[in-house]
């Protein structure tokens, strides 16, 4: 097991009625088309596949996926969408955990890499992703873009959302790369906020593209979002493709 918190049966339970609007068929569209490129006519492999936000829908799109999780309550809440044959999960770490097969496409979103807390951990997982990939085959990472020009000197806190029912800000550790996401989040309507925090260790990209050399794999492109915009030094997050030479 990596350093990577585990979900428990209480945050599973609640984590599809929070994300519903990142599950939207119009939200995820373009992430499908744009992983479903990728697979081509092959098979995909999903790192942290959760309760199946995007591996459920884009096996609907004809992909064969396959996913690794590491908190059975995740994956227990995937298994009431879609059985075993359909779509297989394994139960273990994104960075050791082996599946058989060989994949045109591994893919791991939504800021899912910084759940593993050290450099090491997350070498392992660009060398797992090689590992599972054929000749040719290629590796995505969503990952936001540390806001750290958001923070003046002295300043370790930066708000991300503020809105009628829930408070997120981002506290860092400029030394050991470690940000800590706190939420409070309004259940009901008595007034009362329950509050959740979870740490996770941010990456430049560039680091991302040393990792990606150390595995064997090659940076092929690297845009702002999954409609393909420019990346740019304004951008706050990044789709980056490496691919596994021939």
């Amino acid at each position: 097991m990596t350093s990577s918190e585990l979900w428990t049966r209480a945050t599973a339970e609640r984590y599809d009625a929070e994300e519903s609007e990142t599950s939207s068929a119009a939200f995820l569209g373009p992430t499908l088309t744009f992983l479903a490129a990728l697979a081509g006519d092959g098979r995909a492999l999903e790192f942290a596949i959760g309760t199946g936000r995007v591996g459920v829908p884009l096996r609907e799109r004809g992909v064969p996926v396959v996913g690794i999780e590491l908190s059975e309550h995740m994956a227990a809440v995937l298994r009431r969408k879609v059985d075993e044959d359909t779509l297989p999960v394994a139960l273990g770490d994104m960075a050791t955990t082996v599946v058989p097969g060989e994949f045109t496409l591994v893919y791991l979103v939504y800021n899912t890499i910084t759940n593993l807390l050290t450099q090491d951990e997350q070498v392992e997982c660009f060398r797992n992703a090689a590992r599972h990939l054929g000749p040719g085959g290629r590796f995505v990472i969503e990952l936001g873009v540390p806001p750290l020009r958001f923070l003046p000197p002295g300043q370790v806190a930066v708000p991300f959302d503020v809105s009628e029912r829930h408070l997120g800000f981002d506290t860092f550790d400029l030394v050991e790369q470690i940000l800590v996401s706190h939420h409070f989040t309004r259940d009901g309507d008595d007034g009362r906020y329950r509050r959740a925090d979870s740490r996770h260790r941010y990456a430049w990209p560039a680091e991302l593209d040393l990792m990606a050399r150390i595995a064997g794999l090659e940076l092929e492109r690297r845009v702002a979002d999954w409609d393909g915009a420019a990346f740019t030094q304004d951008s706050t997050k990044h789709v980056s493709v490496w691919r596994k030479p021939a």
